[in-house]
C-alpha cells in the first residue's frame, strides 16, 4: 500500500514538472517581430522583444480596424445568377468570371484590416554590457520574464495580460536598492496620433488613416523611486521596483455601432486595479488562467533537450526530429494562444490571433473562412478548452445577419450565406476575385462548429440557442442548390474548391459541406423535436446531391468532371473536407472512397507551408498513418528562415506559423493533427492512439475530451496502451477501441471508469 502511494505520488510529480516545464525559452533579446513572445487576454495582445538598453513592446486592442460599418453587398447581383450558371455548364468559365467580376461582386471589392495599435518603450541608459541573459514565456502561468545582470545587479521584467483586469502589467525589479533608473514613453505608427503626459500617466491617442475608429490607451506607473517627465517621457530613477499598467480600448461596439467611448473604458479599468499590489493582479491572473490551462496535460518523454533554447530545438528538430517534449509543448502553446485570443466576450482570433504590427497587414489579418478561420478552433473542445469557442458562435451570429442580406441581394434565397473572407465589419460578400471569392461553403462549415460543440459537450440548451443559426444555413443551401442539366445532380453553382481550378459549377467540398450541415440538421431536429418537415424535405435532397466520384487515376475528384491533375502539388486539398474535419469518408463507411482520399493527398505530396502542412498532419493521422502525420510535423517545427528553407513554411524562432509569413492558423492546426494521433471520436465511438508514430512511443494525457461528453487520461508505453481512464460528463453510453479491442458500456454522469490495455474493466 505504501509502495503504491509514492508510486502515485512520483506520477502525479513527474506530470506536474512535465506541465511546468512548458516554456518558451532565448538567451537573447528578440530583433524581429517573429522572435518576439505573445501575451494576450482574448482582446489585449502584445509582442514582448526583450530588449536590454531598450524594451520595446508592441500592442494590439482587437477592435481597431481601419473602415467603416458597410453592407458589402452587391445590389440586383442576383439578376446575373441564372447567366453565370448557364455560362459555366456550357464551359465559358472565363466569360463567366468576368461577368461576375463585374457584376456579382462586394461593394467595394476589397476589405479592410486589422490595425496595430501602439509600442511601449524602455531606455536603460547603461545596460548596453550585460551578462546572464534570459527571456522566456512560461505557459504555465502565462508570464513573459526577462532577466540579466549589468555590474552584478539582476534585473528583472515580468509581462502578462490580465483577463480579469483587462490590462498589460509590466513588473521591473532590480536586485539593489535604487539600481532602477529608465525612461518610459508609448508612441505609434499611426500618423494621425498624440500622447500627452499627466502626472504618473501617459496616453496615446491614435486613429485609422482610412476609417472610423479611434483608439485609447492609458498608462499609469507605480514605482519607490523618483518620477519627473523629461521632453515627454515618464523618468523614473533611484527606484528598486517599478509596476506599470497599461489598458486600451476603442469606439467600437459593434460592427454597426461605433459610438463607444474608449476614454471611460480605459479610466475605469486603471481606476479598478486601483492600489492593488503587482502581487495582487499577477496572483488574480495565474489564479484565472490555470484554470484554464491546467485541465489538461500531456507528457510524451524529455530527452533533454527542452533544456536548449527554443529556436535552437526547432533547428534539431528539422535535423533529427527526436524531442517529444517539443511535440508536447507545441500543443500546450497552442492551447496557450487560444487562451490568449479568443475568451468569452472577446472576438475570435483572426488569421494573426491577436497580434499584428503591420498597417497593411498579410490577407489584411482577417477571418478567412474557406479554411483558416474554422482551423483556429480545431482543437478547442479536444484540449478543453470549450468555453474559448464563444467567440466563434458569437461571430457567426453576427455574420448570419449580414450574410441574410446578401443571400437575398446575390442568389434571392432565404438563410443566410458568408463566402471566403470577413473583417470586423461582418462584411459576408464575395470579395477580391470572382475565380476565387465565390465560394459558398462558409456557412455551413461555421455551422459544422455548433453541432461539433454540441457533440463534445452534450449541452441541449446550447443547441436550442444556436439551432436557428444552422437551419438558416441549410434553407439557404436547400434554396440555392440546383439541377445540373448535364448530370441531373443537385450542385453547388457558382462557386469554386478553395484557390484552385477557378470558378466552376459543382465543387466537391461544396457537396460535402451541403450534406454534412443537412445530416446535422436531421440529428438536430430530432434531438430538439422541431422542424420534422424540414428534415424531412433536407433527407430527401440528399441522395440527389452530387455525390463523392472516383476520377480515373484513382483518385477523389475534386469536381464533377474527371478533370483533376496528378501532378498538381497545390496547397489546397480542399476536396478532402469530408474526411476532416468532416467524417463522411471513413474507413468503416466509405472504404474505397478513403483510398481515392488518400490517392489524392499522394497525389498533392507532403510539400507545402503553415496552415496546408498542418491540415495534411490530421488528414494522415484520420487515415491512421501516424508516422507519415509525423514526418509532416516535423516540416511544420522546422526553421522558418534558414537559409536552407526559405519560403518553405516551418515555424518562427517564436514558434508562430509560418505560412509564410505569420498565419495563427497552422499552430492550431498542427496542434489538432497531433491530438488526432492520440484519440479520434467521430465515429460515435473513442479510437485510443489511432495513428501513433513510432517516434512518440511512451506518454500520458490527461483532461483529453472526446465527443459524447467524455473527458479521458491514458498512458502508453512502448507503443502501447496501458491504462485508460473515461470520466463521463452527461452519462452517454461509451465504446471504446484500442486495436482490435472495444468494448461498450452504459455511463453516469460524474463517475470515471478505468481499463486496461485489453479495455477490460479495473
Amino acid at each position: 500500500m505504501i509502495k503504491k502511494i509514492i508510486l502515485l505520488w512520483l506520477l502525479c510529480v513527474g506530470t506536474m514538472q512535465a506541465q511546468e516545464s512548458f516554456k518558451l525559452a532565448y538567451d537573447k533579446p528578440a530583433m524581429l517581430w517573429t522572435e518576439a513572445l505573445p501575451i494576450g487576454n482574448g482582446s489585449l495582445g502584445a509582442m514582448i522583444f526583450g530588449g536590454v538598453a531598450q524594451e520595446h513592446i508592441q500592442f494590439n486592442e482587437e477592435t481597431l480596424w481601419a473602415g467603416a460599418p458597410h453592407d458589402y453587398s452587391h445590389k440586383g447581383a442576383s439578376k446575373y445568377l441564372p447567366q453565370i450558371r448557364a455560362l459555366l455548364t456550357a464551359g465559358k468559365q472565363l466569360e463567366a468570371q468576368t461577368l461576375a467580376q463585374k457584376e456579382f461582386m462586394s461593394d467595394p471589392i476589397k476589405q479592410v484590416s486589422y490595425q496595430p495599435f501602439g509600442d511601449i518603450y524602455l531606455d536603460f541608459k547603461g545596460h548596453e554590457n550585460f551578462t546572464d541573459y534570459s527571456r522566456t514565456l512560461d505557459l504555465g502561468n502565462a508570464i513573459h520574464t526577462v532577466s540579466y545582470k549589468v555590474k552584478g545587479i539582476t534585473f528583472k521584467r515580468e509581462v502578462l495580460s490580465s483577463f480579469p483586469d483587462k490590462a498589460i502589467a509590466v513588473h521591473l525589479t532590480a536586485s539593489k536598492s535604487k539600481a532602477l533608473n529608465f525612461n518610459l514613453w508609448v508612441d505609434a505608427v499611426h500618423d494621425d496620433k498624440r500622447v500627452t503626459t499627466s502626472g504618473n500617466t501617459q496616453t496615446l491617442e491614435v486613429k485609422v488613416k482610412d476609417g472610423v475608429l479611434k483608439g485609447i490607451a492609458t498608462l499609469k506607473i507605480t514605482t519607490n523611486g523618483k518620477l519627473k517627465v523629461v521632453n515627454g517621457k515618464l523618468h523614473i530613477t533611484k527606484a528598486s521596483t517599478a509596476t506599470i499598467y497599461l489598458s486600451a480600448a476603442t469606439n467600437f461596439i459593434n460592427y454597426k455601432d461605433v459610438s463607444g467611448t474608449p476614454e471611460k473604458i480605459t479610466k475605469t479599468v486603471l481606476e479598478n486595479i486601483g492600489n492593488a499590489t503587482y502581487a495582487d493582479v499577477k496572483k488574480k491572473h495565474i489564479t484565472d488562467y490555470q484554470s484554464l490551462y491546467k485541465r489538461f496535460t500531456l507528457d510524451l518523454g524529455d530527452n533533454g533537450k527542452s533544456a536548449n533554447t527554443t529556436e535552437k530545438r526547432i533547428y534539431d528538430f528539422w535535423k533529427n526530429p527526436n524531442d517529444p517534449q517539443l511535440v508536447a509543448l507545441y500543443v500546450q502553446y497552442a492551447r496557450y494562444l487560444t487562451i490568449s485570443s479568443s475568451r468569452p466576450g472577446s472576438k475570435p482570433a483572426t488569421l494573426q490571433g491577436i497580434w499584428n504590427d503591420k498597417l497593411t497587414p498579410p490577407w489584411f489579418s482577417s477571418y478567412t473562412t474557406n479554411i483558416n478561420l474554422e482551423m483556429n478552433y480545431w482543437p478547442v473542445e479536444v484540449y478543453n478548452l470549450s468555453e474559448c469557442n464563444e467567440p466563434l458562435f458569437d461571430f457567426i451570429k453576427e455574420v448570419s445577419q449580414t450574410g441574410k442580406i446578401v443571400a437575398k441581394e446575390h442568389y434571392d434565397a432565404d438563410g443566410w450565406v458568408v463566402h471566403h473572407n470577413v473583417d470586423i465589419w461582418r462584411g459576408a460578400a464575395p470579395v477580391n476575385a470572382s475565380h476565387h471569392g465565390i465560394w459558398l461553403g462558409g456557412a455551413g462549415w461555421l455551422s459544422s462548429h455548433i453541432w461539433e460543440h454540441y457533440l463534445f459537450t452534450q449541452d441541449k440548451k446550447f443547441l436550442e440557442n444556436h439551432y436557428h443559426l444552422m437551419k438558416e444555413a441549410a434553407l439557404f443551401y436547400s434554396e440555392f442548390l440546383y439541377k445540373d442539366p448535364n448530370t441531373g445532380y443537385l450542385i453547388s453553382s457558382p462557386s469554386n474548391s478553395p484557390e484552385i481550378g477557378g470558378l466552376v459549377a459543382g465543387p466537391t467540398m461544396d457537396h460535402q459541406i451541403i450534406r454534412a450541415l443537412f445530416k446535422d440538421i436531421i440529428h438536430a431536429s430530432k434531438i430538439l423535436n422541431t422542424d420534422e418537415l424540414f428534415a424531412e424535405k433536407l433527407r430527401g435532397m440528399i441522395p440527389q446531391i452530387a455525390p463523392n466520384k472516383i476520377g480515373k487515376h484513382g483518385q477523389l475528384q475534386e469536381w464533377l468532371e474527371d478533370v483533376d491533375d496528378p501532378t498538381s502539388h497545390h496547397r489546397h486539398v480542399s476536396h478532402l473536407w469530408a474526411v476532416y474535419p468532416g467524417y463522411e469518408i471513413n474507413y468503416e463507411e466509405t472504404p474505397e472512397l478513403m483510398k481515392a482520399a488518400k490517392q489524392s493527398l499522394e497525389y498533392r505530396g507532403d510539400n507545402g507551408t503553415g496552415w496546408s502542412l498542418a491540415w495534411k498532419i490530421n488528414f494522415w493521422s484520420r487515415f491512421r498513418d501516424g508516422d507519415r502525420a509525423y514526418k509532416l510535423l516535423n516540416a511544420l517545427l522546422s526553421p522558418a528562415e534558414h537559409e536552407e528553407r526559405k519560403g518553405a513554411g516551418g515555424s518562427y524562432p517564436n514558434l508562430f506559423d509560418a505560412h509564410p509569413p505569420f498565419q495563427i492558423d497552422g499552430n492550431f492546426g498542427g496542434a489538432s493533427g497531433i491530438l488526432e494521433m492520440f484519440i479520434q471520436s467521430q465515429l460515435n465511438k473513442i479510437e485510443l492512439l489511432p495513428a501513433l508514430p513510432t517516434a512518440l512511443p511512451k506518454g500520458s494525457v490527461s483532461g483529453i475530451v472526446a465527443r459524447g461528453g467524455f473527458e479521458l487520461a491514458f498512458k502508453w508505453e512502448n507503443g502501447k496502451l496501458i491504462e485508460v481512464e473515461v470520466l463521463s460528463k452527461k452519462g452517454m453510453p461509451c465504446i471504446l477501441q484500442y486495436e482490435d479491442s472495444s468494448i461498450t458500456f452504459n455511463t453516469q454522469a460524474g463517475k470515471t471508469y478505468k481499463f486496461d490495455a485489453l479495455l477490460n474493466k479495473k
